[in-house]
């Protein structure tokens, strides 16, 4: 594939993964009341949650701003090196593993760019409506990530006899994510699996 090919495909695939993303996430934040739970099977459900964190609703040491402002620096290098190794040629998967990391890094950005500037944040069990712009619940790059994937795959009770967990219920996968955190992630696998000879000798000389 030729560069100016890689760089359409990039760019086509980045603005794809936003739009599927932002479509996902105003239907659940608009159809949906925080905390309510719609069980597909019994291994998916939808569950509609917000965040302050990172993916997969992890938190980040420094605070709302601080993650905000490192996730747009941190989509804007990933767009010059994108740029740079298509110059230099990488293998189109290799492209693609990176734009994926990128859109899903720049999904979560617009939630916390302006989900606060244009949503409400109603009582339950009242499910949250666009509001004019700047009389949302927030301020600017202070919006919620909203997320809803729930895979409890492996569900199980610790045994009554095991100390400290005794009869717990345990859960194999209990984070929720969303369409953007689902992106990253099969961005960050595939680069490891197919990639990891790039990854782990790359040089930044022009090859």
């Amino acid at each position: 594939m030729t560069r100016k090919n890689k760089h359409i495909l990039s760019i086509a695939l980045f603005m794809a993964v936003l739009v599927i993303d932002q479509i996902i996430k105003v239907c659940v934040k608009t159809g949906m009341y925080l905390g309510e739970r719609i069980e597909i099977t019994s291994w998916f459900s939808l569950v509609f949650v917000e965040n302050n964190g990172m993916a997969f609703g992890w938190e980040l040491w420094g605070g709302k701003l601080f993650l905000t402002l490192f996730r747009i620096v941190a989509v804007c290098l990933i767009g010059w090196f994108i740029y740079s190794e298509i110059q230099r040629r990488r293998p189109t998967g290799y492209i693609v593993c990176l734009t994926l990391i990128a859109a899903g890094a720049a999904g979560n950005i617009i939630d916390c760019l302006f989900y606060g500037l244009i949503f409400n944040n109603p009582p339950f069990p009242e499910v949250a409506d666009f509001q004019p712009y700047g009389y949302g619940y927030g301020e600017f790059l202070y919006g919620r990530v909203v997320d809803m994937f729930y895979f409890p795959l492996i569900e199980w009770e610790m045994p009554t006899w095991m100390p400290i967990y005794s009869g717990q219920h345990c859960v194999f996968f209990s984070p929720i994510f969303n369409f953007a955190d689902a992106a990253i992630s099969c961005g960050i696998v595939a680069l490891l699996i197919f990639y990891h000879k790039i990854v782990s000798r790359y040089q930044f000389h022009k090859d």
